[in-house]
């Protein structure tokens, strides 16, 4: 799921002007997926399903922080890398 909303980063930077607006639109739409799909595994996991987190509940799921961590990142580098693009396009369509 917010590997999903992670898609949405390179559009996000291409089409929004505001370099600003476009991490916060983004930042937005990954937390809403994040929130979702911890909603999703949380319920199954309480339904038995042990494959998103440890059976036991007193050891700490670090890879499942890490890789929701990467993937964050990896989003605002898209929007970055979306921002340069059009701004790159903008120069050579205005020269």
């Amino acid at each position: 799921m917010i590997a999903i909303a992670a898609l949405l980063a390179f559009p996000l930077g291409y089409l929004i002007r505001s370099h600003l607006a476009a991490n916060v639109a983004f930042a937005i739409a990954y937390l809403w997926a994040f929130t979702y799909q911890g909603l999703y595994l949380t319920r199954a996991w309480v339904g038995g399903d042990h494959s998103a987190f440890p059976k036991e509940p007193d050891v700490f799921p670090v890879s499942y922080g890490l890789v929701t961590a990467g993937i964050f990142a990896v989003g605002f580098g898209l929007v970055a890398l979306g921002h340069r693009v059009a701004a790159r396009r903008a120069v050579r369509v205005t020269s």
